[in-house]
This record gives C-alpha cells, structure tokens and sequence, in this order.
C-alpha cells in the first residue's frame, strides 16, 4: 500500500491511524509521518478539548450548545486534513496544524 494511502488511512479515526503507524512505519516517507503527526496531534486536541467542555457543562448547564461548536469546528479541521492527504501535500491543518509539525517525536 502506497504512503499516499496510508496518510488518508490515518485520518479515518483513531484505529485508521493506528493501522496506518503499523503498516508504514518501516516505508514512511515524510508525507505519511507528517499527516500522522497532524491527525494525531488533532486527535489529542479534540479529546482535551471535549473533556474541558464536559466538566465546563456539568459545572453551567446553559453552555451545552459550546459542545456542539467545538464538534463543528474539530470536523471542518478534520476535513481539511483529509483533503490535504488525498492531495498528497504537507500543508497545515488550519489554525492548529502549525503546533503538531514538531512534535510527536516516536512517529518519526
């Protein structure tokens, strides 16, 4: 399977990106490393973010509607990634992507 694919794998929630890392990780070229960072990086932002609107609600009630935004944003950046890997280019998820180029050092 070609790096290309791998990178639009890994994008296809957490156990896509999981099988993507295994199956490249011996042939990834800098294209399959680096929307491995971003999803991944993306992945753990979504995940921080849904557990601090989470206690954020069960302390105001009224602010649940905040969920349903960040849901709607976390999807659009989703999607950009996405595009961005069935393109085959290393362009930043917007907004967040520039915090996820360096990190994440066992990906390679």
């Amino acid at each position: 399977m070609s790096n290309k694919n791998l990178s639009v794998i890994s994008y296809l929630t957490i156990f896509g990106w999981l099988y993507a890392y295994i199956k490249g990780k011996n042939q990834a070229d800098s294209l399959l490393k680096y929307h491995l960072r971003q999803f991944f990086g993306l992945f753990l932002l979504a995940l921080v973010f849904n557990i601090g609107i989470t206690i954020l609600i069960r302390i105001v009630p009224g602010v649940g509607f905040l969920s349903y935004l960040c849901g709607i944003a976390f999807l659009i950046l989703w999607i950009f990634g996405l595009i961005n890997a069935i393109n085959g280019v290393e362009k930043n998820i917007p907004l967040v992507g520039k915090l996820f180029e360096d990190k994440f050092a066992f990906i390679g």
